[in-house]
């Protein structure tokens, strides 16, 4: 079997001969195999049935041509090994029953037990690592926007109580952050020994801080993450992703010096002054608007074309989307997108070279 590593040598910076595409959240609901099996079975549901959460995962791959999978899997599966309760409610989200609000919760929450609790999530990245023939990215929610589901108890727009607690109770917020930080070192290294590839650390919500309040509230515990999982033998050789999530782009000078070989980009920020504000050392991976998915074609090959021309300009650049897909996506227009960034980044890359 073949193995399409362009998307692992992107993340190294190493030459390519096109460029690679995945887009956040390709699994997912834009697709009408995928829709009909979400009439059985809830998203947990799949999530704990290996063989049917491995299939969705690989079907994207197989529709869309993309050059890496994404585990289907959700933010929130490694919680419930804490001692949080919650469920993800139909057109609300992650919903928690025990809302952290005192240090005696923090307290409470057990550290996790990937094997023991989450190992149909181990299976799932078995499966896949026989199956697939590009690598598979698998992720993890990060402190800050775990922590705002568990704070607020479900999503919010402002995280009111998630800011009262860093700003009026700082011992129970870095008491959370380092809990939440021991979470995801000890679920993405059992990932990796599983077979997972490379991994995404999602931090979807942390562009509603400051520079100031990031760098002292959330920075510390990001750092410590990447830290501890790049000095691990076993993660020497895999590609680690931070995404900052959407409305971050004022937060990426802070970003200089993460042990992360891709940094994700959202839309607000263009390729060229993204990889500025970080400074060398890091691939960068987006930012095409998801909703531009809702134009027309000539429109949608406009907006990829620009991007794609400032990604060549450089080594270490991965298209994808600025956020995740939403559900009313067109799978033709993602087959044809997948299409068009493969073709038209080949001749971008032929040009660049030529140019010496």
């Amino acid at each position: 079997m073949t193995y399409n590593d362009r998307f692992i040598r992107a993340c190294y910076g190493q030459e390519v001969d096109r460029l690679p595409v995945w887009y956040m959240r390709q699994a997912g609901r834009y697709d009408p195999e995928y829709r009909k099996i979400k009439e059985n079975y809830s998203l947990l549901e799949i999530c704990r049935r290996p063989e049917l959460a491995a299939e969705v995962t690989l079907m994207p791959v197989r529709k869309l041509g993309v050059d890496a999978a994404i585990l289907y899997s959700d933010i929130m599966n490694p919680v419930a090994s804490l001692g949080i309760d919650f469920d993800i409610v139909k057109d609300i989200g992650p919903v928690i029953d025990n809302p952290i609000r005192s240090l005696a919760d923090v307290e409470r929450l057990r550290p996790i037990d990937v094997e023991g609790d989450l190992g149909h999530v181990l299976e799932t990245i078995r499966i896949l690592d026989r199956e697939l023939d590009v690598p598979l990215i698998t992720f993890a929610g990060a402190p800050f926007t775990i922590a705002s589901y568990l704070i607020e108890g479900r999503p919010s727009k402002n995280y009111i109580r998630t800011k009262t607690m860093m700003y009026s109770e700082p011992k129970t917020w870095f008491a959370l952050m380092d809990k939440l930080g021991d979470m995801v070192i000890a679920y993405l290294r059992a990932h990796v020994q599983n077979g997972g590839k490379a991994f995404q650390v999602f931090d979807s919500w942390v562009g509603a801080l400051s520079p100031a309040d990031f760098s002292y509230y959330v920075l510390p515990t990001i750092t410590r993450i990447f830290d501890e999982l790049s000095a691990l033998p076993d993660m020497q050789n895999v590609p680690k992703i931070y995404f900052p999530g959407v409305a971050s782009g004022e937060l990426l000078p802070t970003l200089r010096g993460l042990k992360a070989n891709v940094i994700g980009l959202d839309w607000r920020v263009s390729i060229a002054e993204g990889r500025r504000r970080l400074g060398e050392g890091y691939a960068v991976q987006g930012n095409l608007d998801p909703f531009v998915l809702t134009g027309p074609q000539e429109l949608i090959h406009e907006r990829a074309a620009k991007i794609i021309d400032e990604g060549v300009q450089q080594p270490g650049y991965i298209f994808n989307l600025g956020h995740g897909l939403f559900p009313e996506a067109s799978l033709d227009k993602l087959r044809e997108l997948t299409g068009y960034v493969h073709e038209y980044s080949a001749q971008a890359l032929s040009r660049v070279g030529t140019r010496g």
